[in-house]
């Protein structure tokens, strides 16, 4: 057994053993050895860590230092909230074309979150030509992704009929699905829309 993973089976037993104050400190030390092992899952979930302090001291620089090690290993998620960093400005200067080819990359490597925000970039004509198509589009796949906010933000296109022919009804189901999906955004679209008939 080498000796990484003899350090990853301490951890294991470690983490059964300490009190939960501690647990936070064992996850970090095992997301942070499993991302040095180029595991871009885990360096968009440490990135998470620091970006929220959750067990951690926030540290937004930090995030997008291992947001983008996730995202240069085509880690879609890790790419969408690189591309959220971005467009807040949170740990980088806010730079909204940036945040658009992140997106796009996360998108086209299957995230839904990514093709969601997107889809808000093109709704907006953020950095883009407005295309209201092609935001419905983006929404679609969000949301045949399992995404609830582009669920939500697909209802409302077919509630006021942009970008596709208006359909109250196709938009309360989106909205249901967006609730479904515990998005309370959703839920509050779907309540509105189902007292209003």
């Amino acid at each position: 057994m080498n000796s990484i993973a003899k350090l990853l089976l301490f951890i294991a037993i470690s983490a059964f053993s300490v009190p939960v104050v501690h647990a936070h400190a064992v996850k970090e030390l095992e997301l942070k050895i499993r991302c040095a092992l180029k595991n871009t899952e885990a360096c968009n979930s440490l990135g998470v860590m620091y970006e929220k302090g959750e067990g951690v001291r926030q540290d937004k620089f930090k995030a997008v230092v291992l947001f983008t090690k996730a995202c240069d290993g085509r880690d879609g998620h890790g790419c969408n909230n690189l591309g959220l960093m971005y467009a807040k400005g949170e740990g980088v200067r806010q730079d909204k074309s940036k945040a658009f080819e992140l997106f796009t990359k996360a998108c086209d490597g299957g995230n839904a979150g990514g093709c969601s925000n997107l889809g808000v970039m093109y709704d907006n004509g953020m950095v883009i030509k407005q295309d209201k198509f092609k935001a419905v589009e983006l929404y679609t796949k969000a949301c045949d992704g399992g995404d609830a906010e582009g669920c939500k933000n697909l209802g409302v296109m077919y509630e006021y009929g942009e970008g596709v022919r208006q359909d109250r009804n196709r938009a309360i189901k989106l909205f249901g699905k967006a609730c479904d999906l515990r998005y309370e955004g959703g839920c509050k679209e779907y309540a509105r829309m189902k007292g209003a008939r």
